[in-house]
């Protein structure tokens, strides 16, 4: 046995972590290999998202920090060499882009590798999930789907609008993803997919990162936190519909050394996003914790997570791809020109 089969472990991405102050601690103790963060603010401008990802450059080339930066797969297997956590640069916004595609190019030779058309409501490339028109792309979100796949950045419609996803899907030549839905055949929550829109994702090799967070996972029970049996259910739901290549985990958690790190976006989600979880916060206040089954807290526990598919019933070479092959399987071919 040579010294590579002997410390051969299947790689663990997190498809969705929403925020980061700088802490890799719970996700590495958590067995974590990868993130998908959203390194820039969802209403970030251009100049704020470029001084954002310059920032990140610089923890991840800082020999003394727990983060190396993801660009091509062979960075996953480096970074878990090393112990520290890979860091695959996105946005959940694609409006620091303006009305520019020349700026795809230049966020790609910075390090974003991943960028989710809308974040809720619409923007220049199309509508977003809580947008009530419904009305898809743009022409030049058509134009930015094709120029995302031509230089190299993965495309999530995760917050997208029913027809934006189906519009990114029929246009896209590489694989599109949403990294953090569930199914609302199994869960109704405003932005969850219906099986459409997630058979769309799956045809194009994609991936759906079904997802432990509230906004995506409670079943409006006031008095019931979300329930770590209803992932496993979301996520079998995927697989039995769309395929095991095309399931992951998108847990929508934060790295961060506190929860009171991201108390902003907890009340902004709140106030400005009402329509999509606002419900739950009438229910259980501004709480990070309760947004999470009680057995998955933090992202420490993630393992919890892989031992409920377990139990669930799903094999060893399913779990092994849900909980990173196929992102890295996906992300590579994005990432591939």
């Amino acid at each position: 046995m040579t010294e590579d089969t002997k410390t051969e472990q299947p790689i663990v991405i997190d498809g969705l972590v929403f925020y980061s102050d700088g802490s890799a601690r719970d996700m590495l103790a958590g067995g974590v290999n990868a993130i998908n963060l959203t390194v820039t603010d969802m209403q970030a401008d251009f100049a704020t998202a470029v001084e954002d990802a310059v920032r990140w450059r610089r923890l991840c080339a800082d020999p003394q920090s727990d983060w190396h930066l993801i660009t091509k797969k062979e960075d996953f297997f480096i970074a878990r060499q090393n112990k520290k956590l890979g860091l695959i640069m996105g946005w959940q916004n694609a409006r620091p882009l303006g009305d520019r595609l020349e700026h795809i190019g230049l966020f790609q030779e910075l390090g974003i590798r991943i960028i989710q058309l809308t974040y809720n409501e619409a923007n220049l490339i199309g509508d977003g999930c809580l947008e009530s028109r419904n009305a898809g792309l743009s022409n030049f979100g058509i134009q930015a789907v094709q120029e995302l796949n031509n230089v190299g950045i993965a495309i999530d419609v995760s917050h997208c609008a029913p027809q934006t996803c189906l519009d990114a899907c029929q246009h896209s030549t590489k694989p599109v993803l949403l990294t953090h839905a569930n199914p609302s055949v199994v869960i109704q929550r405003p932005r969850n997919k219906d099986d459409k829109v997630i058979k769309a994702v799956a045809d194009t090799g994609g991936v759906i990162g079904c997802s432990i967070h509230a906004y995506l996972s409670w079943r409006g029970d006031p008095k019931q936190q979300p329930l770590l049996e209803d992932f496993v259910q979301c996520v079998k739901y995927v697989g039995n519909l769309a395929g095991w290549d095309h399931v992951g985990i998108g847990t929508d958690f934060p790295s961060v050394k506190t929860y009171e790190a991201v108390r902003h976006v907890m009340v902004m989600s709140r106030t400005k996003y009402g329509a999509s979880g606002g419900d739950f916060s009438d229910a259980f206040g501004d709480v990070m914790e309760a947004r999470y089954p009680v057995e998955t807290p933090t992202p420490e526990q993630f393992p919890v997570l892989l031992q409920a598919l377990e139990k669930g019933g799903l094999n060893t070479a399913q779990i092994e791809a849900v909980a990173g092959g196929n992102f890295m399987r996906a992300l590579d071919a994005c990432w591939s020109v």
